[in-house]
């Protein structure tokens, strides 16, 4: 088994049914998602038919009156759900306006800057005969900016957030939640009782709602063509995050042309190369170390953007003011037909880098990115485009240059410096925004595992990726050494834009139906309004596919497949690996020593199963001579949600009866979270969280003692463990709720001291021995293998299994690199993941 610090982690499988003790009720497993019917859930629970407590006699368990085992080793969680919501509603007026400041910076660079190249791009298209064409084109920008980022984003899908987080894998996070959509079966009961999972599950009243959970669960198709739209929309910001510091700074850089004597094409090209160099190289250090500046400098930015345009409106042409009216937009196209058609493609421009204020939410609240666009942004872009328009008025051959003309001459070297600066920031802006996107990726198997370096102690969203960094840098030198035009490159820029904008629309649509429950008309009014919009625009940026718009798609289509093929593979191993799953009958009948010798130490079997016992032990009780005293089998997996608290990090279960020192820990991180914890702290929480959950486990068995011992005593019969000719242990009418919850606690305190004795002989013996354990030191044992396809599968599943998925799991990041622990501490087994 191969571990990881962000993405899924790899198992070990092997052929072969097993017979398994099933548990009719449980609260550990949900049950529908446990994989085929060859692989009873529930199957490695063993209940033993009688415990023996301190006071030296035994007692059958009376299973009728049970309570839950508790799976939570950390029980206090259930008393502070919501204490680590991402929530900034109780912020104070000022620290929101303050915040609000700090998203200039961050979320609206993008968009900031396309006023440098907008009206060049849309005059390209349409050649300026009368005011007609000014007024119509400044009208289109005016209410696109309206439509969609204001209208849409800023009221609507601000809202569809997760707990605070948003972007395209926030939002298919919170659809996992309330329906089960993931291909992975690796769901838990368990996992509802993160506090950051606040399900509001659809009332049974609302048939639609309920009709479309239904769908989604049961049928395999929407399942996949959710992931390939989620998949999609991701894939297109990383092309997105290649072509916005290509198109930002060689808009800035272009400026020079007309001011600089001999500084032509190939000067710009040049000095956008050695720009882009620069901003590439600085990354490792992360946007941290020059973060606070970033706000200030946009800030100075957008309010040039607005003095500009307030001077040349009124120097030039008030009559701008006209194009408030929707009308100039008929105008516009009737006048020009397929020519204004097809300069939507640059119109669209001036939306770019709307979806980053969804997809950069985790960093700020609702209020603050509403309160920054609709005070500063919105109205600074307007003024911006109102005063080029205005300047072209009266000067409409500077259509190719409209930016740096309509600047004041004494003012044209302040405002290049600022530009330029706007732009890298612009850049940088959504190069975080692609590292952020590949880590969710990984997190929820949707990417093969890359380095990941935190270069921020206090904010866990800085990351740097030195793979994606390098990458990115030669895609952008190769654009623009390729290109060498603005005007190509935009071709390119909008089909991206578009692309994710339109995902979005599904996926909020889709939130609609399931989560809010909203009226049918305004869930019809959504699509229909801003899908329609954004629709048209696609058919005017897909028609650039011949003149560069080809980039973004080709990008697309490559990080869509490696994303699919290793979603599609991991998920193929993760279904062998449950069927594989060892039987308990083998465990039980090797006895405690698992036929073999056991030696003092903790061996940490690192495996994907939620529940069941991996085929990598069978292959470690046959390699090894030996297996630890202590054994506990680890999972390391992601839950569909940002973060989970430390508190209810850790579930914890026994494997099998006391005697055999056997465990099973999963601990739970969310897309959000960060794994960077050195092993001997991990080691430490694990040994200390697996104290508290034997000594929780001691109080149930006293507390269920005192509970149900008149009953033993009077119907002896109906208490025994009925062990059924397939091996399977029967439970009846299971407590429905755990047994140290909130209001269980009380209860807990009512009861006579002698419910909880002081020193269990029981306990005492398996803390000790799990310290001596402790003291022998940990050993990680893992798997590694190749996966390879059934002969008998076809030849598209041999070619994605054997050669793509094969290829990105040799090349991509080992588990052990992520491990960071000593080499001599590892044993790693050889395996092949048949599927």
């Amino acid at each position: 088994m191969e571990e990881e610090e962000d993405g899924i982690q790899e198992v070990a499988s092997s052929g072969g049914a097993s017979t398994r003790l099933v548990r009719s009720e449980s609260r550990w497993v949900d049950g529908s998602e446990v994989d085929s019917a060859e692989s009873p859930p529930w199957c490695d629970e063993v209940v033993e038919p009688t415990r023996t407590f301190s006071g030296g006699g035994s007692m059958r368990r009376r299973l009728s009156k049970k309570p839950k085992r508790v799976d939570s080793l950390d029980v206090e969680a259930m008393s502070v759900h919501g204490a680590q919501h991402h929530d900034h509603k109780n912020l104070p007026i000022w620290a929101t306006l303050a915040m609000a400041f700090q998203t200039l910076g961050v979320v609206y660079g993008d968009m900031g800057t396309s006023p440098l190249y907008v009206f060049s791009d849309v005059f390209s298209k349409v050649p300026i005969k009368s005011e007609v064409e000014i007024l119509g084109a400044l009208s289109l920008v005016m209410y696109t900016i309206a439509i969609i980022p204001f209208a849409k984003y800023v009221f609507i899908v601000l809202k569809a957030n997760d707990n605070g987080e948003g972007g395209t894998f926030a939002l298919y996070s919170l659809i996992c939640r309330y329906a089960k959509v993931s291909l992975l079966p690796n769901q838990q009961r368990a996992d509802e009782d993160i506090s950051s999972f606040r399900l509001k599950l659809p009332t049974r009243e609302l048939e639609r709602a309920l009709y479309i959970k239904d769908c989604l669960e049961k049928k395999k198709i929407f399942k996949s063509l959710l992931l390939l739209l989620v998949l999609t929309g991701t894939s297109m910001v990383i092309g997105d995050g290649i072509l916005t510091p290509s198109m930002s700074v060689m808009s800035a850089v272009s400026g020079l042309q007309g001011e600089v004597p001999g500084f032509n094409t190939d000067a710009v090209v040049i000095a956008s190369i050695v720009v882009l160099l620069l901003l590439f190289s600085i990354q490792r250090f992360g946007t941290g170390k020059v973060g606070f500046l970033f706000a200030p400098i946009l800030g100075l930015w957008f309010l040039n953007l607005a003095s500009i345009g307030i001077y040349n409106i009124v120097k030039y042409d008030v009559s701008v003011l006209k194009a408030f009216n929707p009308a100039y937009i008929y105008f516009f196209f009737s006048r020009n037909g397929i020519k204004a058609w097809s300069a939507l493609g640059g119109c669209v421009l001036c939306i770019t880098g709307a979806e980053a204020m969804f997809a950069d939410l985790g960093h700020f609240s609702v209020k603050s990115i509403q309160i920054a666009f609709t005070f500063v942004v919105f109205p600074c872009l307007l003024l911006a485009y109102m005063g080029q328009a205005a300047y072209l008025m009266k000067n409409p051959l500077s259509a190719e240059r409209i930016f740096y003309d309509s600047v004041p001459s004494v003012l044209f070297w302040p405002v290049f410096v600022i530009a330029t600066l706007a732009a890298m920031i612009a850049s940088q802006a959504m190069i975080s925004a692609t590292f952020s996107c590949i880590k969710q990726s990984m997190a929820l198997g949707c990417f093969p595992r890359v380095k990941i370096i935190h270069t921020s102690k206090r904010s866990m969203g800085q990351i740097y990726i030195p793979v994606a960094n390098y990458f990115l840098m030669v895609m952008c030198i190769v654009i623009v050494a390729t290109f060498r035009s603005t005007n190509d490159i935009a071709n390119a820029y909008g089909i991206a834009e578009v692309g994710v904008m339109m995902v979005s629309t599904t996926l909020v649509t889709l939130v609609m139906l399931l989560i809010w429950q909203s009226n049918l008309i305004y869930v019809l009014l959504f699509p229909a309004v801003f899908g329609t919009v954004e629709f048209v625009y696609l058919t005017s940026v897909l028609t650039k596919i011949s003149e560069g718009g080809w980039l973004p798609l080709a990008f697309a289509s490559f990080f869509l497949s490696i994303m699919y093929i290793w979603n599609y593979g991991s998920v193929l191993k993760y279904q062998s690996e449950m069927r594989g799953r060892i039987s308990m009958d083998l465990l039980i009948d090797l006895g405690s020593t698992l036929g073999t010798v056991r030696v003092p130490g903790i061996g940490l079997v690192y495996n994907e199963l939620v529940q069941g016992v991996p085929s990598i032990f069978g292959q470690l009780l046959v390699t090894l001579p030996a297996i630890h005293s202590t054994l506990v089998f680890v999972c390391i997996k992601y839950v569909p949600v940002p973060v989970v608290p430390l508190e209810e990090r850790f579930l914890f279960r026994r494997v099998c009866h006391k005697d055999y020192h056997m465990f099973r820990c999963v601990a739970r991180y969310g897309y959000k979270d960060i794994r960077k914890e050195d092993h001997r702290v991990f080691e430490q929480l694990l040994v200390e969280s697996l104290e508290k959950f034997l000594r929780r486990e001691a109080q149930e068995i006293a507390l269920e003692t005192s509970t149900i011992e008149p009953d033993v005593v009077t119907e002896p019969d109906e208490t025994s463990v009925r062990f059924s000719d397939s091996q399977s242990v029967e439970t009846t009418n299971d407590l429905h709720v755990p047994l140290l919850s909130g209001h269980m606690t009380s209860g807990i305190e009512d009861l006579p001291a002698s419910a909880f004795p002081e020193e269990d002989p029981a306990l005492e013996y398996e803390l000790s021995a799990l310290r001596e354990a402790t003291a022998s030191g940990f050993t990680y044992l893992l798997a590694h293998g190749e996966v390879r396809a059934k002969k008998e599968s076809l030849f598209v599943k041999k070619l994605m299994v054997n050669y793509f998925y094969g290829f990105l799991r040799r090349n991509c990041r080992a588990g052990t690199a992520n491990l960071r622990v000593p080499h001599m501490n590892i044993i790693r087994v050889g395996m092949t993941y048949m599927v």
